[in-house]
């Protein structure tokens, strides 16, 4: 799948905004924390990737009821889901000067009731993109950050009407950000969850 940048402008996925809020002082701190002692860009990411992945607890995963959407709050509270997630881990990676874009797919429900977007995060090396998926691991869910093929944690199925979206966006897509400012807490926002883009 050939990934499209919806703006042609390197730079907006470097940018500062209200959701990757690279410029505050918890990611701020997150990213220098992280890139102590790692020997270049690449190993950052990894660890960024990591990072965000494993710290951060998926909040359906640990029951945790609360909504996080700015990339600070995800990580000063220690939860988010996918979305979230994928907002911490731009701004981590554009904190340190990497390209950053957010992605997405449909997916079926594990209970076959119907499709959830799901976000993603694309990260820009050697002049291409390469998506990564830091939604967190657990059994059946094997994410690994790769920058030589995909190791996402699902694979979309066209027989299941499943898709993976080509485009990459500088900033969250509105209908996602619109589900996740509008919830109260995670159980009503799994009600409101977007199901296409």
């Amino acid at each position: 799948m050939e990934l499209i940048q919806n703006t042609p402008d390197l730079s907006a996925y470097l940018a500062a905004d209200e959701i990757i809020d690279h410029e505050h002082p918890v990611v701020r701190e997150t990213a220098v924390r992280l890139a102590a002692g790692v020997p270049d860009s690449y190993a950052y990411a990894r660890a960024a990737f990591e990072f965000v992945r494993d710290a951060i607890p998926h909040s359906q995963d640990s029951g945790d009821s609360r909504v996080t959407w700015r990339a600070s709050d995800v990580l000063e509270l220690g939860t988010g889901i996918c979305y979230a997630k994928a907002h911490a881990l731009a701004a981590l990676l554009r904190a340190e000067d990497i390209p950053a874009a957010l992605c997405y797919q449909r997916l079926a429900h594990d209970d076959g009731t119907g499709h959830a977007v799901h976000g993603l995060v694309a990260v820009r090396f050697n002049g291409a993109w390469h998506r990564q998926d830091p939604r967190g691991n657990k059994p059946g869910v094997d994410a690994q950050f790769s920058l030589d093929g995909e190791r996402l944690a699902w694979v979309p199925d066209p027989e299941s009407n499943e898709v993976d979206y080509p485009v990459l966006y500088a900033e969250p897509h509105p209908v996602v950000l619109g589900a996740l400012k509008a919830a109260s807490d995670r159980p009503q926002l799994w009600k409101t969850l977007p199901t296409a883009l």
